[in-house]
């Protein structure tokens, strides 16, 4: 693939080799459909290979969000569905393994609302910088699902295992200034400077040795390595509960917009 090939992302190259790709469905939040999810998978592997790219920024369009969570048609025909949950739990896993593979350093700014599989996109990100104003959630426990995607890999190594069993059993929004606090995150900035100051640290990336970064990159994702066989098992917990009835109760809620009635909770 090339830049060309991508529906969903655009990109804007910077002559230092700092490369900016913006999440490009502003009309819907900048939700991840099947495409846009494949595309997550895919561009990592395009960055890596790209010689003129010493470092990524990956952000999303508009002012309200990073990437608003699953399309709710998207994640409704996987409910029951198990080839679709087939194909979804190996692109869920492509996300994680390809970012951790790419050998350039990734750097997130996060502009609004994170959920899904945009936030895993967001964290999984080297360096993380989070607007003040904006939001993130692991939203799976609210739709009937075990908490996939990034969530076991990387949330006990950034916040503990006392927050990250909290927020992720809960599911409830954490800010940026919280997110920051916690260390979810590597900085929180006022909105207006988000930008600014991602490519601040993109610049200085791009200007440093990069064969010492790379190597400090991998070197840290030994971290991550370690804890495959966790995350390998909670995407597949998080695949199972998708054949469940709490699953479809869930999606039926959000597209009901009223409070679930998990079976699992019904006396």
């Amino acid at each position: 693939m090339n830049y060309a090939d991508f529906q969903f992302l655009k990109f804007d190259h910077k002559p230092n080799g700092v490369l900016v790709i913006t999440i490009n469905r502003p009309e819907v939040m900048n939700a991840t459909n099947g495409r846009l999810h494949w595309e997550l998978t895919k561009i990592w592997g395009v960055v890596t290979d790209d010689a003129k790219t010493k470092v990524a920024v990956i952000t999303g369009a508009g002012d309200q969000a990073f990437s608003a969570g699953g399309d709710l048609e998207w994640v409704g025909n996987m409910v029951g569905n198990p080839k679709e949950i087939a194909n979804t739990m190996t692109e869920a896993s492509d996300v994680v393994y390809n970012m951790m593979a790419c050998d350039k350093p990734i750097i997130s700014a996060i502009n609004g609302v994170a959920v899904g599989a945009g936030l895993a996109v967001a964290f999984l990100a080297d360096i993380s910088i989070m607007a003040e104003e904006a939001k993130i959630t692991d939203g799976h426990v609210k739709i009937g699902v075990a908490a996939g995607d990034h969530a076991a890999i990387l949330w006990p190594l950034l916040c503990g295992m006392a927050k990250a069993k909290y927020y992720l059993m809960t599911a409830e929004f954490v800010n940026g200034k919280e997110a920051e606090r916690i260390g979810l995150v590597s900085l929180c900035v006022p909105r207006a400077e988000l930008m600014d100051k991602a490519m601040a640290v993109a610049n200085k990336l791009a200007a440093g040795s990069q064969q010492a970064i790379r190597l400090t990159k991998r070197s840290l994702n030994g971290w991550m390595n370690m804890a495959r066989p966790i995350f390998e098992s909670s995407l597949a917990m998080e695949m199972l509960c998708f054949l469940g009835e709490d699953a479809k109760e869930g999606v039926a809620s959000v597209r009901e917009k009223r409070a679930p009635k998990f079976p699992s909770a019904q006396l």
